[in-house]
């Protein structure tokens, strides 16, 4: 690693729908530890970030009540409508913190299963990249083409061979991410994470492999399987 800083961004401003809970999905709790706290522990306990950024809703009222708002390390903010919005309201209140040659590092709240060898393996292999990366599984399941109608049959069977499943973290340079994350809201352009922002803007993320079990908490079902995953890492 060069003498760029790392920094850490983890949106956490969504109020998670699908879950059908009481409340934002990053605050249920998995062995009676906010999803929230375990996932920042994780990251932060595992690499040299200089600082952590944590966009909130503006409602939220669960935040004082984590251990995550005891930890000096981590600051907050206020975050936005969609995922990117949040991320770069993180960026803009690091501004005066951060270089724009530092790197920054972006994971979702709701992913706790982070194993610190896929961490340590981003930053190294990217640590002399000129755009970054993310950390991406390959896609193992057969995948079939859906065609319209109430009930959808298959329309093809679509070839995996290039296809890779999107993970976190995601790690950028500072201001090129910053700069992807604006030209994109200023266009209209739909970002679904980070290296749909870069891809944008032209510069092409490596896909860094990680474990396929870094589990992205969207459903119910998925706490359960979480717990089962953090007992065994």
């Amino acid at each position: 690693m060069t003498d760029s800083k790392l920094w850490l961004v983890v949106p956490a401003a969504g109020i998670g729908q699908r879950m059908k809970a009481e409340c934002p999905k990053q605050y249920l709790k998995i062995n009676n530890r906010f999803i929230l706290d375990i996932t920042l522990s994780r990251l932060l306990d595992n690499a040299p970030f200089k600082g952590c950024m944590v966009p909130l809703n503006p409602a939220d009222h669960w935040w004082p009540d984590s251990e995550s708002a005891k930890d000096d390390r981590i600051q907050t903010c206020t975050g936005g409508k969609e995922r990117a919005d949040s991320v770069l309201s993180a960026l803009h209140a690091l501004a005066e913190q951060a270089e724009d040659s530092d790197w920054v590092l972006v994971h979702d709240a709701a992913r706790p299963c982070l194993h610190g060898h896929d961490l340590s393996n981003l930053i190294d292999t990217l640590s002399d990249h000129p755009v970054g990366g993310l950390l991406a599984a390959p896609v193992a399941d057969t995948l079939k083409l859906a065609g319209g109608g109430v009930q959808p049959e298959v329309e093809e069977t679509v070839d995996r061979s290039r296809l890779w499943r999107a993970l976190t973290p995601q790690m950028f340079r500072f201001g090129a991410l910053r700069a992807a994350l604006e030209s994109c809201l200023e266009n209209n352009q739909p970002v679904t994470d980070e290296s749909s922002a870069m891809e944008f803007s032209g510069k092409m993320p490596v896909l860094v492999e990680g474990r396929p079990d870094n589990l992205k908490i969207t459903v119910p079902s998925d706490l359960a399987l979480a717990e089962f995953i953090l007992g065994r890492l």
